[in-house]
């Protein structure tokens, strides 16, 4: 008989049977209600998070904002409100040795003149001094007078406004939401352009990008991240003994100012020819006349998109065979602009105590061809009223470690 329970022997028997079944249920809930906070406690675990910090105070008095993303897997994301730049992405190598991957500044000040930041209205170049939309020819007033070449969207374009950042998580996934709105007549493109760029990280090692934008007039949009990578991390020197694969059977060829000719030429028996995972140092070097208008990689490829494939498509492939890091860039965008940085020279500081020379990174920037707004066979980039624009970039970093 159980200590506590009286009364006769049927009723006892009963009752003893309810108890046992209460108790039962009750440890069923426990254990259901223990699971769930388990659960709960583990997805936290395992979700990615974001901060918001006082980056620093611009001249203006305005304050600037950096957003940090962080996941469990040792990745670090940081972004400035000041024209979007991304001023870190830390990643683990194949020993689990963590390196910054971009090249940078050395400073608050420094970052505030901008640097892999957002580029629009246009990014990359419009030759001719302007471009034409149902006739009406608009004239990029800022352009080069001895080359009438506009680029990446003006002295001051979106990579030199500030921002406003609103965080979020979803799922697994931590993020921001920069907003710009650009006034009618800014830097001479018509149209008030609405701007958002979405920055996630996720557990699964991947930054993506997602552009929108809308207009209230007939202009021309471009956007991209012009950041530029070093799988070795930022201090580690030249990329050349770096591999490099773009899934892109063409690419645009320029003009001596960069601008393209309007032709989509093959890469096959050109230093362009990267569908292979090629040895950047083997092909830099190239007499080829594009190559020396660029003074090195500073050209459009043509990506080659899967048909009927919806989403972002690989695009490019970075490894680097001395820490084991590699990059997958994936994009919904029709072409890629790879840049050798051939226009540092020592002049600047990237990092503390270091100076920034050629080719000591590579800008991957997945976007519009250049000039299309006067190339009628390139795709449009035309934004409409009614109809907004939107794009997807993708970053994923891995080892080579197999798991």
């Amino acid at each position: 008989m159980e200590k506590g329970v009286s009364g006769e022997p049927g009723e006892r028997a009963n009752l003893l049977a309810k108890v046992k079944s209460m108790r039962q249920s009750h440890l069923k809930w426990a254990l259901a209600g223990a699971s769930a906070i388990a659960a709960l406690m583990v997805g936290q675990a395992r979700a990615a998070t974001v901060e918001k910090a006082v980056f620093g105070t611009a001249a203006d008095g305005r304050t600037v904002e950096l957003i940090t993303l962080r996941n469990r897997h040792g990745m670090t994301v940081r972004v400035s409100t000041r024209g979007g730049s991304i001023t870190e992405i830390s990643a683990p190598d194949r020993k689990g040795v963590v390196k910054n991957l971009v090249t940078g500044h050395p400073d608050f000040a420094s970052w505030e003149m901008g640097g892999n930041a957002i580029v629009g209205r246009y990014a990359n170049r419009i030759g001719g001094g302007g471009f034409s939309i149902d006739g009406v020819f608009y004239e990029l007033g800022w352009a080069n007078p001895a080359t009438k070449v506009a680029l990446h969207g003006g002295p001051v374009g979106f990579a030199r406004r500030l921002w406003t950042a609103e965080t979020f998580t979803r799922g697994e996934r931590a993020g921001a939401i920069l907003s710009y709105d650009s006034p009618d007549g800014e830097n001479d493109f018509p149209g008030e352009v609405k701007v958002d760029v979405t920055y996630s990280l996720g557990e699964d090692n991947v930054l993506r990008l997602e552009f929108h934008a809308t207009t209230t007039k007939p202009t021309v949009i471009n956007l991209t991240s012009h950041t530029g990578f070093n799988m070795g991390g930022y201090d580690s020197g030249p990329v050349y003994d770096q591999r490099l694969q773009v899934f892109a059977g063409h690419y645009t060829p320029t003009d001596q100012n960069l601008v393209p000719t309007g032709e989509i030429a093959p890469v096959k028996g050109t230093p362009f020819d990267f569908l292979k995972p090629t040895r950047i140092g083997d092909k830099i070097y190239s007499a080829d006349p594009q190559m020396l208008f660029g003074k090195g990689y500073d050209h459009n490829f043509v990506l080659d998109k899967p048909a009927g494939k919806p989403g972002p498509a690989l695009a490019v492939r970075l490894y680097d065979p001395k820490s084991g890091r590699r990059l997958d860039v994936r994009t919904t965008e029709p072409g890629v602009q790879i840049y050798s940085s051939n226009g540092d020279n020592g002049s600047r500081v990237g990092a503390p105590g270091r100076a920034v020379r050629q080719s000591d990174f590579l800008a991957i920037e997945t976007q519009h061809f250049p000039d299309s707004p006067n190339k009628p066979n390139f795709p449009s980039t035309v934004l409409r009223p009614g109809t907004p624009f939107h794009s997807v970039t993708e970053f994923a970093f891995f080892t080579d470690v197999k798991k």
